[in-house]
């Protein structure tokens, strides 16, 4: 996206980016505010982090110098062990690190309060809703960047606007309706945000969350990493929803170099990983990889390694379990096992890879389609159900081969939809090519994405229009 604005010194506008703590939360925003900086270098951005976060924002930091950091010390909270920052040191901590970012609110004031040109914007974190109260006691205006689709955040903002509630307490698979939404989607309740099944009425840290994502709702806009083609009506939702046209899509989202690290160490090099690839016939290879948060059990990933073996694919497999006892690169002429961070987009686009097995987090769906491989859908939690009832049930990219972040699959059933994965044939190929030229159309000068962005910077300039 090269979309590139002036302005004068009148019309500078200084913006606050505030992220939540997790890789998946931060890599986009962190790509957001690379294409905000460069649409407008001029702009004055600061970052909010923290000292043990910091080193995640250095890659932005030395592709633009000009963005500030402001260094606050992460406070505690009662249920977080001493030194978790962030969601990657203790998993499925989402809830306290929230609750703890939450009393960042005073330091923030006084740091607004003293300096000479302060911020006439925030951009934080769906998961940073206290921001909201933040932004109204500075009389300053906060836009709302969503990590996850406009159908996901649509969940949500249904969920904590109507509190629904099962009839049986015990029942985990009692299903709730989201009426509102586009064709009334239904889920069981041990499907639906781990986040609001933590909500107990009356609850003090509850009732907090609960305002925030009110908060989130109450924005003044809202920033998503996704694009027009893909979730339509989703969009048109969310702006009958939250009363305004102050929703921005401006993805896909993604480093303009491919090879750019946005994870973290791994036990092969890029040029180690392309090199295998190389040697692969085209669209023959399949990845697997449930992201940064999910941890298989044993049982999962014998199950995943007998498929991949009965399947006779070629594969690569990025995994923090081991396997065949392996606790480094495992790899032969059939497949490469990495422990750690891999090069996801680099792996994705190479002509290679014909199927991609994930747990369908946005991050993954976003690489994905832009790289036009299809998916086989294993969604475990959070936003990853409604992600693959948007890519298996509307845009047919992804055929789902289990659910459940504690569900073991048939191994012989899984080694046949492997199979099939590469055999060439099927819809989901065509679809995934059609859905990559949508994708990239987007972004282009004049494109859906590139459009929105362009609004978002006059409305930044500009807010009262």
């Amino acid at each position: 996206m090269k979309t590139v604005l002036c302005c004068n010194d009148a019309a500078r506008p200084h913006v606050l980016v505030i992220p939540f703590p997790a890789q998946g939360h931060m890599i986009p925003l962190l790509d957001l505010t690379h294409n905000l900086i460069t649409s407008n270098p001029t702009l004055t951005i600061t970052i909010l982090t923290t000292p043990k976060n910091k080193p995640l924002v250095s890659t932005l930091l030395s592709s633009h110098p000009s963005i500030q950091t402001l260094i606050l010390p992460f406070p505690s909270h009662p249920s977080l062990p001493p030194g978790i920052e962030n969601a990657k040191d203790m998993p499925l901590s989402i809830r306290p690190i929230m609750l703890s970012l939450s009393n960042l609110h005073q330091p923030l004031t006084n740091w607004f309060r003293s300096h000479p040109s302060p911020p006439r914007f925030i951009i934080s974190d769906m998961f940073c809703g206290w921001t909201q109260p933040l932004a109204s006691e500075l009389g300053i205006q906060r836009l709302v960047f969503s990590p996850s689709g406009a159908f996901a955040y649509s969940t949500m903002c249904f969920l904590w606007k109507e509190t629904p509630k099962r009839e049986n307490e015990q029942d985990q698979n009692e299903v709730v309706s989201f009426h509102r939404l586009p064709d009334s989607p239904e889920y069981p309740w041990w499907q639906v945000s781990p986040l609001f099944r933590s909500y107990l009425e009356g609850d003090l840290d509850s009732e907090k969350l609960r305002d925030w994502f009110l908060g989130n709702i109450a924005s003044w806009g809202l920033v998503l990493n996704s694009f027009a083609e893909l979730e339509k009506p989703y969009f048109e939702f969310l702006r009958k929803e939250l009363g305004h046209d102050r929703v921005w899509a401006v993805g896909p989202l993604l480093p303009e170099d491919a090879k750019e690290e946005r994870g973290g160490s791994s036990s092969v090099s890029v040029n180690d990983v392309v090199s295998w690839l190389d040697e692969k016939e085209d669209l023959k290879v399949v990845y697997v990889c449930f992201g940064s948060m999910a941890i298989l059990s044993k049982d999962q990933t014998e199950a995943i390694q007998t498929a991949l073996a009965k399947s006779g694919v070629h594969f690569i497999w990025s995994t923090k379990e081991a396997v065949n006892g392996n606790q480094e690169t495992d790899r032969n002429e059939r497949g490469l096992v990495i422990r750690g961070w891999a090069p996801q987009v680099v792996i994705l686009r190479h002509r290679a890879v014909g199927a991609f097995l994930t747990h369908c987090g946005w991050n993954s769906v976003m690489e994905s389609v832009v790289a036009g491989v299809p998916m086989l859908a294993w969604p475990m939690t959070a936003d990853q159900y409604t992600d693959a009832t948007l890519l298996v049930d509307e845009l047919k990219v992804a055929k789902k081969v289990c659910e459940g972040e504690n569900t073991v699959p048939d191994s012989d059933v899984l080694s046949r939809v492997l199979a099939e994965s590469v055999s060439g044939n099927g819809a989901e190929v065509r679809r995934a090519l059609q859905l990559k030229t949508a994708a990239l159309d987007a972004v282009r000068e004049g494109g859906s994405s590139d459009r929105d962005l362009r609004c978002l910077m006059e409305r930044l300039r500009f807010p009262l229009q």
